[in-house]
């Protein structure tokens, strides 16, 4: 019943305060959950690559969630774009860094159960990559979805600035962007993390070694890769928004 509760509780809200834009986001919010749970985990657990399932489920997902909440133009089309080319940039480091460190992906009792209930088919370390980007996704869509807009309404206002004066305001409204996402982001990660920072407390092997365990670098891990992805995000985005915008703003204001 509380969960029932809570959950109408926050469907309300939307619709109070959200207007057709809040609904338009909690439909988006249903197709990502529909992807992760139809598309995700059956491909990770019918033994496909989680890396691959990983990436090819987060694209799908800033593509589906960008167009039902922003609508179809060149401002969401150049977020989507940006929010890719990150992803799969993002990926790649994640990728190298997972191997390089030697992780095992057994960093709790589920993935050891897992094991044993899938007979050792599905890759722990790739499915470890996997939870890493999609839960890169959230401030990534709003870091990119942000940019985009913001050089849109730059071109509006700023109808005597070139595209470079453009680009470097955009970049300026993104360094205050990720100065707080960053913030957000590690925070977040830090709170769900939090038994594990209790546990420092009672650990008597020195800090170097507790941070080389496995349990404690993989949350380190996570928040760095998650920052740098979305570090990379404001930058890319930018550039193609600007590039993708000016045709149209040339035109409106040639007009």
């Amino acid at each position: 019943n509380v969960l029932l509760i809570l959950a109408l509780a926050f469907v309300a809200l939307i619709f109070i305060f959200g207007g057709i834009q809040g609904v338009r986001g909690l439909a988006s919010l249903i197709g990502s959950v529909l992807l992760i749970f139809y598309v995700l985990i059956p491909g990770i657990y019918g033994g496909y690559s989680p890396i691959l399932v990983s990436i090819g489920v987060s694209s799908l997902i800033i593509i589906v969630g960008s167009y039902i909440t922003h609508g179809f133009n060149k401002t969401t089309s150049a977020a989507v774009l940006g929010m890719i080319i990150t992803v799969v940039a993002t990926g790649i480091a994640a990728y190298w860094v997972m191997y390089a460190s030697h992780l095992s992906g057994y960093t709790s009792d589920e993935h050891v159960y897992l094991n044993f209930d899938t007979h050792g088919t599905i890759d722990m370390v790739g499915l470890l990559f996997g939870g890493v980007m999609i839960g890169l996704l959230g401030v990534l869509y709003d870091s990119a979805i942000g940019q985009a807009i913001a050089i849109e309404e730059l071109f509006r206002a700023g109808k005597h600035m070139t595209h470079i004066e453009i680009y470097q305001r955009g970049l300026r409204i993104g360094r205050e962007h990720i100065g707080a996402l960053v913030n957000t982001l590690a925070i977040a990660y830090v709170g769900a993390s939090l038994p594990l920072l209790l546990l420092i407390q009672s650990y008597s092997a020195g800090m170097l070694f507790m941070l080389n365990s496995e349990v404690f670098a993989t949350e380190i891990i996570r928040i760095l890769i998650g920052s740098i992805g979305l570090i990379l995000s404001v930058p890319i985005t930018t550039l193609i928004a600007t590039y993708m915008l000016s045709e149209k703003y040339a035109a409106t204001h040639h007009t």
